[in-house]
């Protein structure tokens, strides 16, 4: 560029462009990197730091020691390097390495540990200094000195508070403002996954502001531009060295940087008896905190999905520079991400209602065109006169490709093929309104269709449901719609008042479905009996359930003979069956007794209503009605259901027990 001075131009630009970017939020895009990228960037850094400081550890000093790119100034790469320095041993160093090394592995182990102003990385240097030292007196063989030891120049404090104008003018060459993009991209970009890394082996898992950084580290770049320093970036290095030390704040870091000043213009000497085979061991086992064996076992744990990138990363990285591999990573990484959309943009399931199955497919929040190929693959492959249900309740976005294909499937596919098609929840600014040819409720030809067996087994899936959490989509306005000209149930239900007790929402049914009754401790008399009849004879129910339930309020005030007002019309039709509890169970268990009467409350009630209706037990006797107990727990959800009585051999076995 003609000089380091115009270099400072562009750097003085740098920092005005990350500035602005942190300003303008531009600090988001570090929510975007991948957690595998990110923690390849580790492991990645931890394995370089450990090749790279080898050679320093054994006194082969002949590439700087900060240098993380495959390919070195001194034109070996960091294999070649590392293997030449076996030809290049130095004795003292290696002593000091090795001693050092001890140190920093048993540490942990020692009383010193428990001194808070004493980190373990500050006694090796102190130890190796006066180590080197002792060399020096009694073995100067192994003594080490010259490029084996930190190499520091005399710090000119005019220098530094010097500003560079002189070549200012060079700010109106384009040459310079392609360098100071390059540079502000290229330090924001590592930024960000650095201060990712950061965060990601913070203890707390706290998160750093990006665009504080941004323009922190922006001021900072101008004002390095102007004093004639050099690009400054957040430094993964220091940074892991920091957080492993025990650092707890921001204030570390800043005292960090005071500290290295005070260092600089005070301690230049001492600094420079330091050998560099002591800070090799303390970078090494950084590395092996960064690139620990349960890392990469966790990472393969979680599938070859995250692996990959995480390899590759890590790969990426060794063979060319971090920013070069960390994008690698990032491309590899997004691949598996398009690859995940692709195969699965939708859910499908299979839903039985009634007498017919209805095929429902979800949409995602996103439907991308990534996701077109497999979302017509399933559309064009539904069976013809299928029933289906297409969801886009929870959708905030279709591409202008997938509404394409919505509409030549609803349009054309559909109708050729005699599909029943219903289109939920498209939004306004893509569809102006829902799609609907049909609607899961009860029709008379299939109500009529039904038989007793089939009603039962139709609530027990329902109630399966409903334990699993895996409730049916219900569109109930449109519900209300289909249902307004007429009923067609298909069960009446007696059971309790009791408020978790909702017949419609434990058998997770639709409107329409079901007639419900509900009194106190399911008990029964003339009224809910000619509501029985009604139901069968002029709504064409064919399932009757009475059901009780665990720990019934109103079976606990028939056992505590509590008769107040017109409580006793109820606790007396319930005595019976608490009478017929204490004899057949344990006395002793109060909790026993509660739920033996319940049981046997419920089948009473049912033995009741077949003595006192002729013409219910005519129905059933003809096979066109059924009737069945039921058991509801409080505690799971679950339904219990007795034998089913739908026919006059079943009658009779009843009536006959019963008796006896």
């Amino acid at each position: 560029m003609g000089g380091f001075e115009v270099f400072s131009v562009a750097l003085l630009i740098a920092g005005v462009l990350q500035l602005i970017a942190g300003l303008l939020k531009g600090g988001f895009i570090a929510n975007y990197i991948p957690s595998n990228v990110i923690k390849g960037l580790l492991a990645a850094i931890g394995i370089l730091l450990i090749l790279k400081q080898i050679p320093h550890a054994l006194g082969y000093d002949a590439d700087h020691e900060d240098i993380f790119a495959f390919h070195q100034p001194n034109g070996e790469n960091t294999f070649s390097h590392l293997f030449e320095s076996y030809s290049h041993l130095n004795p003292g160093a290696i002593i000091i390495g090795i001693i050092s090394l001890a140190l920093l592995i048993f540490w942990d182990r020692t009383s010193l540990k428990k001194i808070k102003f004493l980190p373990s990385s500050l006694f090796v240097v102190a130890i190796s200094i006066g180590l080197n030292e002792l060399f020096r007196k009694v073995a100067p063989s192994v003594y080490v000195e010259g490029h084996h030891l930190v190499n520091l120049p005399a710090a000119d404090v005019l220098a530094l508070i010097k500003i560079n104008l002189r070549s200012f003018p060079a700010i109106a060459n384009y040459e310079v403002w392609i360098v100071g993009f390059t540079i502000a991209i290229v330090a924001s970009l590592e930024t960000m996954l650095n201060l990712e890394a950061v965060d990601n082996i913070d203890p707390h898992k706290r998160e750093s502001p990006p665009n504080k950084e941004l323009m922190a580290q922006g001021v900072g770049n101008m004002v390095a531009g102007l004093f004639g320093g050099i690009p400054v970036t957040s430094v993964i290095v220091r940074s892991s060295v920091n957080v492993y030390s025990g650092a707890k704040t921001k204030a570390s870091t800043i005292i960090h940087g005071l500290l290295l000043l005070v260092s600089i213009l005070s301690m230049t000497s001492v600094l420079n008896k330091i050998p560099l085979a002591a800070l090799a061991a303390i970078l090494i086992v950084t590395g092996y905190k960064l690139a620990k064996i349960t890392l990469f076992k966790e990472m393969y744990k979680k599938g070859l999905s995250q692996f990959i990138p995480f390899i590759i990363t890590i790969v990426g990285i060794l063979f060319t520079d971090l920013l070069i591999g960390v994008l690698i990573g990032l491309a590899v990484a997004i691949f598996y991400i398009l690859r995940s959309n692709f195969r699965n943009p939708f859910t499908i399931e299979k839903e039985t209602h009634y007498t017919n199955e209805t095929i429902r497919i979800e949409l995602p929040n996103q439907v991308s065109f990534l996701n077109k190929a497999t979302i017509k693959s399933t559309l064009w492959g539904i069976p013809e006169k299928s029933k289906v249900i297409i969801d886009a309740a929870k959708t905030d976005y279709i591409d202008n490709d997938i509404l394409e294909l919505l509409h030549d499937f609803k349009n054309v596919v559909s109708t050729e093929k005699n599909i029943q098609l219903n289109m939920i929840g498209l939004k306004n600014k893509y569809q102006p309104i829902d799609h609907v040819e049909f609607i899961d409720v009860l029709d008379k030809q299939t109500q009529q269709a039904l038989t007793p067996g089939k009603i039962l087994a139709l609530l027990k899936t329902g109630n399966e449901r409903f334990v699993k959490g895996k409730w049916s989509k219900k569109e109930f306005l449109h519900q209300v719609d289909a249902t307004s000209s007429g009923q067609y149930p298909m069960a009446v239900i007696l059971s309790c008042i009791d408020s978790r007790i909702t017949p419609e929402v434990i058998f997770d049914s639709n409107l329409g479905e079901l007639i419900s009754i509900r009194v106190a401790g399911n008990i029964i008399n003339d009224d809910i009996i000619g509501s029985m009849e009604l139901s069968h004879k002029e709504i064409g129910t064919k399932l009757i359930i009475v059901m009780g339930h665990a720990k019934c309020g109103a079976i606990n005030t028939a056992i505590h003979k509590i008769s107040d007002g017109y409580i006793s019309g109820i606790t007396e039709k319930i005595k019976p069956s608490v009478d017929k509890a204490k004899v057949q169970g344990d006395k002793n268990s109060q909790a026993n007794l509660l739920e033996d009467a319940c049981r046997l409350n419920t089948q009473n009630s049912m033995q009741e209503i077949l003595k006192t209706s002729k013409y219910i037990t005519d129905q059933i006797s003809s096979g066109s009605l059924g009737i069945v107990s039921a058991y509801y727990d409080t505690g799971t959800g679950d339904v219990i259901f007795g034998e089913l009585i739908s026919s006059n051999q079943h009658l009779l076995e009843v009536m006959k027990t019963e008796a006896i």
